[in-house]
């Protein structure tokens, strides 16, 4: 084979490898919800349907998709390793856009008659989020407009959140602020570009 022949057979095949997901944003467009909103009008076109449906502001679910899967549909959590070299499974079941436990999920498909909802499509992923927040002001009598306390209630589940465990957790109540300040930062910047 020609060595021309072969480095464009190399180029394809790492060109086909090292795609990533076709959902991908890059890092520096996601503290611009214009650029999202821009680059990926059905993200935006989810959230406002949720927004409709079940009343939680679009700049409440970037925040919190950004926060939870930087809006990466194949996001996982991190491999335990035993050892520090055998790996032992994901550190939780967490998967998709919203990050959200297999139980959990399980729970929303059941009760939404949503049974073939997918945690790695964004449609269902807002979806999600929506229904959880809206448990959440039900339960724990959370504002869907307050990120910050919806991020906590969702990071700890309800009751954990009832119970107070964040308050021991020093590092959540700082993510669940900068949770807070991305809301108020998205929904700013929506108004500008009229994203909503």
């Amino acid at each position: 084979m020609s060595r021309r022949l072969c480095a464009l057979a190399l180029l394809s095949v790492l060109s086909a490898c090292g795609g990533g997901s076709s959902d991908y944003i890059a890092e520096r467009m996601l503290n611009d919800a214009c650029i999202i909103a821009d680059e990926r009008p059905r993200y935006m076109s989810a959230m406002e349907r949720v927004e409709r449906r079940w009343g939680v502001p679009v700049a409440v679910q970037m925040a919190t998709i950004y926060q939870e899967s930087k809006f990466q549909g194949d996001a996982r959590t991190p491999l335990r390793y035993s050892l520090g070299v055998i790996p032992m499974g994901r550190q939780s079941s967490a998967y998709g856009y919203a990050q959200a436990l297999d139980g959990t999920w399980d729970e929303y498909k059941v009760e939404t008659g949503q049974r073939r909802a997918k945690r790695n499509d964004i449609w269902d992923a807002t979806d999600f989020i929506g229904w959880y927040m809206t448990k959440t002001e039900e339960r724990n009598g959370i504002a869907k407009t307050n990120a910050s306390h919806q991020y906590l209630a969702y990071h700890e589940g309800h009751t954990g959140y009832a119970r107070g465990s964040y308050q021991k957790k020093a590092w959540l109540m700082r993510v669940a602020e900068d949770v807070g300040d991305r809301a108020v930062l998205y929904d700013a910047q929506l108004q500008t570009c009229g994203g909503v």
